[in-house]
């Protein structure tokens, strides 16, 4: 029987937790989970709380949780996505899927040719619904630590603040070959929106230490690369 999984931004402890707003709804309304139901949830701290329902009503839900255990360790790799905002559901699936393999950190980016403009509230609002979809996708894939989604930045000051032992530009116009890199505990990637990043981007990156790197012959959609380069980053430095 597979058990629901719920975040709270909040301190646990072992016994009664009462659960209100969109979870205790979700929990209560949407999965209409009773009584004796069981239940994990954890904090992003890294541990997870089984439990079970003690009572659910229209308001509020009512957990028993039992003592923490250990929850699923993160990979080994460390792993900075600076992925450029894309229109519509793109950016929400490229975030989902990221945190699914394992991305530890993720900055949305202003480039040259991002269609994207977000400025105040705006950005505010949108960095809290891609915190949000990070959160789901961690109860989805049974993470318990939830990854960071910083305010969207533009390209240049995302690569002056890294300290990532490799950093990685996805390019299809390149030949270097992955397995000639040296093993990384952390690892940054960069990618680019659907037009691609210019030529001065490129130039600009590879001067801040960044190596130009293809992942496969084809030419990848915006949010299709992520998976794609995460997917080999994990299988060769990482957990997979």
């Amino acid at each position: 029987m597979r058990v629901s999984r719920f975040y709270l931004d909040t301190p646990l402890n072992q016994g009664e937790q009462t659960l209100t707003g969109d979870v205790a709804h979700y929990i209560a309304r949407v999965l209409r989970l009773g009584p004796g139901a069981p239940v994990q949830i954890f904090n992003g701290s890294g541990q997870e709380w089984p439990g079970e329902v003690v009572a659910a009503g229209k308001r509020e839900v009512v957990v028993k949780l039992q003592a923490p255990v250990e929850g699923m360790p993160e990979s080994p790799l460390h792993t900075h996505l600076g992925q450029t905002m894309s229109r519509g559901d793109r950016m929400d699936w490229a975030i989902q899927k990221a945190v699914e393999l394992g991305v530890n950190q993720i900055t949305p980016l202003l480039t040259e040719r991002c269609e994207v403009k977000l400025q105040g509230e705006r950005a505010d609002k949108r960095q809290a619904h891609w915190q949000q979809v990070a959160v789901s996708a961690c109860e989805q894939c049974g993470r318990s630590v939830v990854p960071v989604i910083h305010p969207p930045v533009a390209l240049q000051d995302w690569m002056a603040s890294l300290t990532s032992d490799l950093k990685l530009v996805l390019h299809h116009r390149t030949e270097q070959d992955l397995d000639q890199l040296p093993h990384p505990t952390s690892l940054a990637l960069l990618i680019g929106p659907e037009g691609g990043l210019s030529a001065d981007e490129i130039q600009q990156a590879e001067a801040a230490g960044f190596i130009a790197a293809r992942f496969g012959p084809r030419v990848l959609r915006t949010e299709t690369a992520p998976v794609v380069a995460l997917s080999m980053a994990q299988q060769r430095w990482g957990d997979f």
